[in-house]
């Protein structure tokens, strides 16, 4: 995976905050308290399908169309959810953070062990690189070795 393939989604996300938060503070706009439940949970909703979408473009299945529309469908579902919950005098609100938050853990910690995979592979290549100098052997590289750990 191309490393343009992570960095622009995660670019988008900041630019995306600080416009959003530059647009509040600059039009004064303010969130109604009575909104502000909904509206937190449809942004941790949009946050676990943008982690989602990056463990996918790892995973190298990442389709635009099924990240948008998760992406919309997700946040409204989630707002949805809290406000039918309000209006039963159930709070679905907590129920749906506890699944969601552990949604976003778990692909943060996905996304995570790919990276130090790489890293760890990339260093064990080197080592043995410089060994196989020091030795006098300078073997070729092995193009399948760049493949291990693809896929995690």
């Amino acid at each position: 995976m191309k490393s343009w393939q992570v960095l622009l989604p995660v670019t988008g996300l900041i630019a995306g905050a600080a416009m959003g938060m530059e647009a509040f503070s600059l039009f004064k706009w303010h969130v109604p308290p009575q909104l502000a439940p909904y509206l937190s949970l449809a942004a941790l909703a949009g946050l676990d399908t943008v982690f989602g979408g990056i463990r996918a473009g790892i995973e190298g299945r990442f389709q635009n169309d099924i990240f948008t529309s998760g992406f919309i469908l997700n946040t409204l579902l989630a707002a949805l959810l809290a406000w039918i919950g309000d209006h039963l005098g159930i709070n679905l609100a907590f129920v749906a953070v506890l699944v969601l938050g552990a949604r976003v853990f778990n692909n943060l910690s996905l996304i995570r062990r790919y990276y130090l995979n790489n890293l760890a592979l990339a260093r064990k290549r080197q080592q043995e690189e410089a060994a196989a100098q020091q030795a006098g052997y300078n073997p070729t590289p092995i193009a399948s070795k760049s493949e291990i750990g693809e896929g995690i």
